[in-house]
């Protein structure tokens, strides 16, 4: 089974699936999991649903089959893959395939593999199959790279924002008669960084902006009436995005009575709560087990300053969850990709063992 597991690996990092481009991944993973025994059917957004067995315990396994622009050619060298998707997180999609089709023989409940798409802009595919899917699972697992040895319990939420500020154009010879759109910009984030952690606090417990782009002005020697600008902010799960974008909406609203001849639109890109986990649930201490029996050590439980596609589920159940796969998760979205076979099917050692276990676990305390 190894050397299958390696080439379906490979198979799915040689098709370039980014974020709106997954059909040609989808289908491919579509005829595999019915080849290997799994009801296996396409939603309308592209979603891959593999289904195998029914009653209780049910459990999802989701992982994403999009992943950022920016192709990288499949290497393997020193029992390494570097690819784009090699961590974020073709290899824990992979994994949870693999250990689902060990498991689920001797797994007396439900097993959903689902495939989702475009995890890394909108969560159109997460968002879809929540919205039309009863959601009769017990327990869910997504598929995001841990390090193989660790638990992800806790993500932080996030706000994406679009701002345009607006002023009246003006000659650039007599820049002190007419406000500037893109100064006026830069002010206002100012104004809003003031009110996010400084880099010595607590990254996970505390509230953090950047900002993403700026655009502004049409003209070489015109003062810029126009500028926009996008912030990325990520809120603990302690923390409301509603009170933090009050909060934004105060200090704006602020400047703009010091600064009548500014405007500023706000628009709202996207908008999700944070969510924190129970490490002593049923599924945590199912994979805790499965890690130290594979890999003899006891897992670390990782609090994320990222957001993922749990976030969404947690808004919608309180159903116990986490976050498990193998990959360094610093070498998300660089060029430096890359995951080594040994940690690569460890990690569909530690699914088959976890859900195993899962299903002793359920029946204990059911």
């Amino acid at each position: 089974m190894d050397n299958y597991q390696i080439r379906l690996l490979k198979k799915m990092l040689k098709i370039y699936s980014p974020s709106g481009q997954e059909k040609e991944l989808s289908g491919f993973l579509h005829a595999e999991l019915k080849r290997l025994g799994f009801n296996s059917r396409r939603d309308d957004v592209g979603n891959v649903i593999g289904e195998s067995g029914q009653g209780s315990p049910s459990v999802l396994l989701c992982g994403h089959m999009d992943t950022v622009p920016g192709d990288l050619s499949v290497k393997t060298a020193k029992e390494k893959i570097r690819a784009r998707g090699a961590v974020d997180a073709k290899s824990s999609l992979a994994a949870m395939i693999g250990g689902a089709t060990e498991a689920r023989e001797d797994f007396p409940g439900k097993i959903t593999v689902l495939g989702v798409v475009d995890e890394e802009c909108r969560g159109t595919g997460i968002r879809h199959f929540v919205q039309k899917s009863q959601m009769n699972v017990d327990y869910a697992v997504f598929g995001e790279p841990s390090n193989t040895e660790n638990i992800v319990i806790g993500y932080k939420g996030l706000m994406h924002l679009r701002l345009e500020c607006g002023t009246k154009a003006g000659h650039a010879a007599v820049p002190w008669l007419h406000d500037n759109a893109v100064e006026k910009s830069v002010e206002i984030w100012s104004l809003i960084r003031s009110g996010f952690a400084e880099s010595g606090e607590s990254p996970f417990q505390s509230v953090t902006g950047c900002l993403t782009g700026i655009a502004g002005g049409n003209a070489i020697n015109v003062v810029p009436s126009k500028c926009t600008f996008t912030i990325d902010i990520r809120i603990p799960p302690d923390t409301s995005s509603s009170s933090v974008l009050r909060s934004i909406r105060k200090k704006i609203g602020s400047y703009l009575n010091d600064n009548p001849n500014v405007t500023i639109d706000l628009d709202i890109m996207d908008q999700v709560e944070g969510c924190l986990m129970n490490p002593d649930s049923v599924i945590a201490r199912s994979f805790s087990w499965a890690i130290r029996r594979i890999r003899g050590k006891s897992p670390v439980f990782l609090k994320k300053t990222g957001t993922s596609d749990m976030n969404l589920l947690a808004c919608r159940t309180r159903i116990p969850m986490i976050a498990y796969g193998p990959g360094d998760s610093r070498l998300d979205h660089t060029d430096q990709e890359e995951i080594s076979f040994k940690d690569y099917l460890a990690s569909i050692e530690i699914y088959e063992e976890a859900l195993k276990r899962l299903a002793v676990l359920h029946e204990k305390t059911n």
